[in-house]
């Protein structure tokens, strides 16, 4: 049997990305229903701990929660050596917060160089998250490789006008209606979990006429980098054995679940302000498609190459660069897409999202 009780949930959500994706193992069956004894499919079950993030505190998760720890659940039923590369997933349902996930991976394909799952989240019994993920391993030197021009390179004087740090935190919810609240004191938001993640000031670039007529030229940059050591708190290590752990790849799929958390950070907020609309009646995820386009050490979160803080005890983190805009709107959907930039300015990863949009009150159902 597998508890729902919320009491197996954390009562807030924990602040280290490694705390916020933690699961536990359940008892799985041998095989599908419907599948011939002699073909067996594994399947293998895990259990959310933590308590998601409600965005502007309401009563639904963050979906970039659920997203990033179904990857993190498939992560933990493939060979160590298998990287995250691709993944796709649709939401079906809102994420509750008052009991947890439960994740039902799928074993589809084991093979020599990838590896694929099919992860179903459900709660309470209903599936409100499905999605396909796909593994590979390092074919180790690459014969041939290009890239668009960087985020770095493009809009350097944007970005070197203030350190990560000083950027203004990315608010809960990224719309004028609440951040004018926030402002005034009216309301109050709590800590954004696992990722600290600031955003960029772009109205240089946005509130140019060019863009004003080419609302897919409009764009937001996010900088972001991991809360916490990547290394399980029960399990302590020293500097150097974490450092070494991390150098091996130790941490490489939770590294990518944080990638892949931080890109549904506001994202779909972006999409009315590059349209010019303060107020629309509906907005919701339908499918989000993350692809890695680098592993090893474009990555990983720790900056070993930095001075040491003066706290002495806090990890240099690597701040790494979300650069989203829409291409396409229509028909009550939008697009919003990314690329997620190293520190170096290697692309790393791209994001495609689909999503509902409605500007006007129309009783149609999904």
């Amino acid at each position: 049997m597998v508890s729902h009780n919320a009491n197996d949930l954390q009562t807030s959500s924990p602040q280290a990305f490694v705390e916020l994706m933690a699961l536990k193992q359940l008892h799985s069956p041998s095989h599908s229903h419907g599948i011939p004894s002699d073909e067996p499919e594994k399947i293998e079950r895990f259990q959310s701990l933590a308590t998601p993030y409600p965005p502007g505190e309401g009563q639904m998760a963050f979906g970039g929660h659920v997203y990033a720890q179904s990857a993190y659940a498939a992560s933990k039923t493939v060979e160590k050596g298998f990287v995250i590369h691709d993944m796709t997933g649709t939401f079906i349902l809102p994420g509750r917060l008052d009991v947890p996930y439960v994740y039902t991976v799928r074993h589809l394909r084991d093979g020599k160089m990838y590896c694929t799952r099919a992860v179903d989240a459900r709660q309470e019994g209903k599936v409100c998250f499905a999605c396909l993920c796909s593994f590979k391993r390092d074919e180790g030197q690459s014969t041939f490789e290009h890239q668009p021009l960087s985020a770095q390179e493009r809009f350097r004087a944007i970005l070197e006008a203030k350190r990560p740090e000083d950027q203004p935190v990315s608010p809960s919810v990224d719309a004028e209606w609440w951040t004018d609240r926030l402002e005034d004191g009216s309301i109050t938001e709590r800590e954004f979990p696992g990722l600290d993640v600031r955003k960029v000031d772009m109205q240089a670039h946005n509130l140019t006429e060019d863009v004003k007529r080419s609302p897919e030229k409009f764009r937001q940059l996010h900088q972001y980098s991991i809360k916490g050591s990547p290394q399980d708190a029960q399990v302590s290590v020293s500097r150097e054995e974490l450092k070494n752990y991390e150098q091996s790849g130790e941490y490489d799929n939770l590294y990518a679940c944080a990638h892949m958390y931080s890109s549904d950070r506001n994202s779909l907020l972006l999409i009315p302000r590059a349209l010019g609309h303060k107020i629309w009646i509906a907005m919701a995820s339908l499918t989000l498609t993350v692809v890695f386009h680098q592993h090893g050490d474009a990555l990983r979160m720790i900056d070993w190459d930095a001075k040491p803080s003066k706290k002495g005890t806090e990890l240099p983190k690597k701040w790494f660069v979300q650069e989203g805009w829409t291409p396409r709107s229509g028909g009550n959907r939008a697009i919003h897409e990314s690329w997620l930039w190293s520190p170096d300015g290697k692309l790393l990863a791209t994001s495609y999202q689909d999503s509902l949009l409605r500007l006007q009150n129309r009783e149609r159902k999904l």
